[in-house]
Formats: structure tokens, C-alpha cells, sequence
């Protein structure tokens, strides 16, 4: 039922993805603290420290949703699409909201920065294309953060695998990684 189209939308799937992509933020946020294993920082930064960095790959629902909560959080976030009308409503969502064509290279620099990536690709009734390699992933700083909502669709990131709230993390290559199945 999840992949009935109306309209061009996904009326079934859209309540969810807006969940887990409000969800995939502020887990996040949680394991980016110091106890949690993450690298000690808060997303909005204070004065006289920097922001942290989000990148979110997809601006559908849930990329949408991970976008309007990272950016009211007050974190510098850039998000990936090939949609330009979607790039346009995530612009919108504030001035600390980069919204990019999803080109390879754009792409692989600001993974590399990020202190939460957020996977949200969805191709409807297909796999998730896989847009960051284990490589980029053994790029990113110690003790950052990847969610993968897109792992219901087999993943974007290379490293993802399926794991559920009673378990919901793993490390790869100092990389804190959650991607909790349904959301």
C-alpha cells in the first residue's frame, strides 16, 4: 500500500516519511552528545562555537520534514535533489538552509563535513540508489552521526543495515549509525 501513487504523491507513505524524517533529526541531535558517543556538540551551536553541519540527501517527505527540524534547530543544513521545485521549498525553510542539485561531487564534499547525514532517497516500488560509499563514510569525522531512513529500500548509504529500536545504532569507522527499519 505504501507505493499507491495519488496525484503524484504518496498519501499512505506521507504521514510516515514525515515522521521518521522529524524522527532521523532528533535522534540525531541525541547521539551527537558526548555520552552517547557522538562528537559533543549541539546542532545550533552557541556563541562563539560553530554550527553543526547536516546534510540531508532527498527533499521528499521525509528529507523535508529532517530539513525543517534541523533548520529550526538552527544547524547549517544542505540538502541534495533533483527536483528543482523541491529545492526551492527547502530554500525557503530559512537562510541556514543550502538546498544543492544532487551532482556527485557537491555531494561527496558536504558528506565529508557533516556531523548528520541524513539518508532520505525513495524510489517508489524500487531499491534506494546507493550515494555514499563506505569510503566517504571512513571520511567523516569521528564520533558523526548517519541516519538511513531510506534503509526500508535497501539503503543510500553503503554501510547501512537494518536494525530496530530494541538495537538502533552501530558503529562504522567511528561513525555512530542508526537505521531503525519503519520508522
Amino acid at each position: 500500500f505504501e507505493t499507491l501513487a495519488d496525484a503524484g504523491g504518496l498519501p499512505i507513505l506521507a504521514p510516515m516519511s514525515d515522521i521518521a524524517g522529524r524522527l532521523a533529526v532528533q535522534i540525531g541531535t541525541n547521539l551527537l552528545q558526548r555520552p552517547r558517543g557522538g562528537k559533543g556538540l549541539l546542532l545550533g551551536g552557541l556563541p562563539g562555537v560553530p554550527r553543526g553541519r547536516v546534510v540531508i540527501l532527498g527533499a521528499g517527505q521525509a528529507g523535508g520534514n529532517a530539513a525543517l527540524v534541523a533548520a529550526a534547530l538552527g544547524a547549517e543544513v544542505t540538502i541534495f535533489d533533483k527536483r528543482r521545485e523541491r529545492l526551492e521549498a527547502m530554500r525557503a525553510l530559512g537562510p541556514n538552509v543550502t538546498a544543492l542539485y544532487a551532482y556527485r561531487d557537491s555531494m561527496e564534499q558536504a558528506v565529508a563535513t557533516a556531523d548528520l547525514l541524513v539518508g532520505a532517497v525513495l524510489i517508489p516500488g524500487a531499491r534506494a540508489p546507493r550515494l555514499v560509499s563506505a569510503d566517504q563514510v571512513a571520511g567523516m569525522q569521528a564520533g558523526s552521526v548517519l541516519v538511513d531512513i531510506s534503509v526500508d529500500q535497501g539503503g543510500c548509504i553503503e554501510t547501512t543495515r537494518p536494525t530496530t529500536y530494541a538495537d538502533p545504532t552501530y558503529q562504522v569507522s567511528g561513525v555512530t549509525h542508526l537505521c531503525v527499519t519503519n520508522m
